[in-house]
């Protein structure tokens, strides 16, 4: 969420930056109704210093026994409440269309994200190892899973319905072989505090995160308990200090969390979005940090390389993308995506998108900290970023490592978690 005092004191040069995201954004009715609430907030403040004297003044008349005029008076000063009523009411219902278009308003995007409304310009940064070329026609990772045993999408469908996948045999065993070896390498490696949170968020856990209002269609919700099927650790993670004051000499905070997630994913379903590629539930460790603003850039730098390293490690092609203005999350000022490489495909898929929401999660959920004792508190920053999720790096490592004659080879960052080098046949 935006400040509205920043809005209020340059909002030319804020309306600017939104439009680098959303060329329809304006802020004319949020100043209007802003102005419309201070004029209001001012004529009440009269309005009040009035009642205050004719109190004073009706008092006076009853004590000198001119009951008559103090009665005059009094009527005068019902219709005066009356009227701070109606006016306290319309400032009530002013701050709460307010601050329903300012939830609505995306993150202003940070200087060096570059402007477009396009993805396809997004800024490729860098690129690790060679793209793999294999000397055969590779095998799509559902062909590969169907002829050693390691998805049943079918029985999942008739089990909950389609795009959930179920992992069976070796597919179950490398679907926890990767969310471990996500874990331990964050714990050991990388340095981040283990969490297991809950799987469901409350609303405000939910709007703190800023999936709701604007993704309100598109979680799962359980009306009767009112709760939401969390589609992303960070939806929790970012909940864990909401409502505190923390400690300069703490941050940054740096935790990690394993759940399952789940998301309606309402978008394509053509051939390239078939098996692990896109479904309602997979598996993934998150990154969170909360951080000061003067240091939460750098920490988006090292949070990128977190999740490379496990990339790294399970060695893997990829490339890490600068996204544009038009293709970042509503929360993040700045984003960066961590694609693998599909060899069945030919194409990159991205495994990890890892963003800077500077004070936007943080005002919304009243997260701040101390700079010094005795000092005013300050919002955080929050960054986020996957470490990773497994399903498509599933897809990414049946395809990658396949060889001629079917099999498919264990990185070696795995063996240890698999007890084989080899996915073994059916």
């Amino acid at each position: 969420m935006l400040d509205l005092k920043a809005i209020r004191e340059n909002p030319e040069e804020i309306e600017r930056r939104l439009k680098t995201r959303d060329p329809e954004v304006t802020l004319k009715p949020l100043l209007e109704k802003d102005e419309r609430r201070r004029r209001i907030l001012q004529e009440v403040e009269g309005l009040k210093h009035e009642r205050n004297e004719a109190s004073e003044e009706v008092a006076r008349l009853k004590r000198e026994g001119r009951e008559e005029e103090a009665q005059t008076r009094i009527r005068e000063l019902r219709a005066l409440s009356e009227r701070i009523k109606q006016l306290d009411d319309e400032v009530s219902r002013l701050e709460e269309e307010i601050r329903d278009i300012l939830v609505r308003l995306p993150n202003l995007p940070h200087e060096s994200v570059p402007v477009s409304f396009s993805k396809d310009d997004k800024v490729i940064v860098r690129e690790h190892k060679e793209r793999p070329e294999l000397p055969f026609e590779p095998k799509h990772h559902l062909e590969l899973a169907h002829e050693r045993g390691l998805l049943d999408f079918p029985r999942a469908a008739r089990i909950a319905g389609s795009r959930f996948p179920m992992y069976v045999g070796w597919g179950a065993r490398l679907e926890m072989a990767l969310i471990q070896f996500f874990w331990d390498f964050h714990c050991e490696k990388t340095g981040y505090i283990p969490v297991l949170p809950p799987y469901l968020g409350n609303p405000e856990s939910m709007f703190t995160a800023s999936q709701l209002p604007k993704f309100q269609d598109d979680v799962y919700y359980i009306e009767r308990d009112e709760l939401y099927l969390n589609p992303t650790a960070e939806t929790l993670l970012c909940n864990l200090h909401r409502g505190e004051i923390l400690n300069a000499e703490e941050l940054p905070l740096k935790y990690m969390a394993y759940t399952a997630c789940f998301r309606r994913e309402a978008g394509a379903a053509g051939e390239e979005e078939r098996g692990l590629i896109r479904v309602h539930q997979f598996n993934k460790v998150e990154l969170f940090k909360f951080t000061t603003p003067e240091t939460s850039f750098d920490e988006l730098e090292s949070l990128v390389k977190d999740a490379e390293a496990v990339l790294q490690a399970l060695e893997l092609h990829y490339r890490v993308a600068l996204l544009p203005t038009g293709d970042m999350a509503a929360q993040s000022a700045k984003t960066y995506d961590l694609e693998v490489w599909i060899p069945s495909q030919k194409r990159y898929y991205e495994v990890s998108s890892c963003s800077n929401c500077t004070d936007y999660q943080a005002r919304r959920g009243n997260i701040r900290y101390r700079p010094a004792r005795g000092e005013k508190p300050r919002y955080v920053h929050t960054l986020n970023g996957s470490g990773l999720a497994t399903s498509r790096l599933m897809v990414a490592i049946l395809e990658t490592f396949q060889e001629p004659d079917g099999r498919v080879r264990v990185p070696e960052a795995l063996r240890d978690y698999l007890k084989t080098d080899v996915i073994p046949p059916r």
